[in-house]
């Protein structure tokens, strides 16, 4: 318990005391979010003020759960592969996101990396994770939702993966439209994992001594614990600046390392499919995107204002700020469902007794 508290604690001033600083560092050297010119019209033109806004923002969430992490095994002494690897995951697809922010700002552009580029870029990372699980020695590569299920995927586990990364980062990304939603909506995940990886290390067991409700071929839920704090205290510390109107926004950076620290943590932690109902404010608007992709291209024809959802509203005349409060209740309660599931899992399975 002292593990987590210090990672998080570590993470949530390094966030909060680092971005200004970021903010300084990236407005000196010009570093702002282009706009799309439809995107200026939004909210009544409120979206005309963020154009020029620091981007890449992400650098420093990305820095404050790496510190924290390193910090918090200096002290505590303890090694840990697992978190180390969630942590990986997240310092790569960040490369991948700060490619594309650079890109966009230095040309000032709203589009960065092509999609080839962008979908190597995360097919990369998500190929490295999968061989990392499987050479793990509680790595496990069978198909999971609350808990391991017995259905191994053997060969097609790194295809699973690849759908995994690419789902939850694009998730995450198609989020991140309005000031402190990503930022807000990320923390609640962790939280998510915070809590699912701090009961897994309480209610571990081998194979062998197996027990009511127990969890196997979970690879140092502790460690998992760690990350899943420390990533709490970041997106807790960048939400300050990045709050309504932000002064700083996390870009694809952010993102695209959020949705892949997400993606590890449910492949480590036995919990792929419950990924779904615990990200599912991500999940409404990738769906609202596809959805209005395939109106149009089909059927010529608009479900939304405009996709991701969030825009749809702000359209229909809601504030900014109230599209952001109500996406936060909507994650809130997805993250609440998500963890009713999974306790109530655990005690179907006689945990409670």
């Amino acid at each position: 318990m002292k593990s987590i508290l210090l990672a998080a604690l570590v993470s949530l001033t390094v966030s909060l005391l680092g971005t200004p600083f970021a903010i300084r560092m990236f407005r000196a050297r010009g570093l702002g979010q282009p706009l799309r010119e439809d995107f200026a019209t939004l909210g009544g033109g409120m979206h005309e003020q963020k154009r020029g806004t620091p981007t890449m923002g992400g650098v420093v969430i990305i820095l404050a759960v790496t510190i924290a992490y390193l910090i918090t095994h200096l002290i505590t002494q303890r090694l840990g592969w697992a978190g180390a690897l969630v942590v990986a995951t997240m310092i790569a697809m960040g490369i991948v996101g700060f490619l594309d922010d650079f890109i966009k700002v230095r040309r000032q552009r709203s589009l960065g990396l092509n999609k080839k580029a962008k979908a190597l870029g995360q097919l990369a990372v998500a190929l490295g994770l999968g061989i990392a699980i499987r050479g793990l020695p509680d790595g496990s590569s069978a198909l999971s939702f609350v808990r391991e299920t017995t259905v191994e995927l053997g060969p097609f586990f790194l295809v699973w993966v690849i759908i995994m990364v690419g789902a939850s980062t694009n998730g995450v990304n198609l989020t991140d439209g309005l000031d402190g939603l990503a930022a807000g909506s990320s923390a609640m995940v962790f939280f998510g994992y915070l809590f699912i990886s701090f009961w897994q290390s309480r209610h571990m067991c081998d194979v062998v001594a197996s027990g009511p409700g127990c969890y196997v071929n979970i690879p140092d839920p502790l460690d998992l614990a760690v990350v899943a704090a420390a990533g709490i205290g970041a997106c807790a510390g960048f939400l300050w600046w990045n709050a309504a109107p932000a002064r700083i926004i996390m870009g694809d950076t952010g993102s695209l390392a959020l949705g892949g620290a997400f993606a590890a943590l449910a492949l480590l932690t036995s919990t792929q499919l419950l990924l779904v109902p615990l990200g599912g404010l991500f999940v409404l608007e990738t769906t609202s995107v596809i959805v209005q992709i395939i109106a149009f291209r089909g059927f010529k024809r608009r479900i939304f204002r405009m996709a991701p959802i969030h825009h749809h509203f702000e359209l229909g005349g809601w504030p900014e700020i109230t599209v952001i409060v109500r996406f936060w209740i909507i994650a809130g309660l997805a993250t609440a469902f998500a963890l009713g599931l999974f306790y109530a899992d655990f005690i179907a399975k006689g945990g409670g007794q």
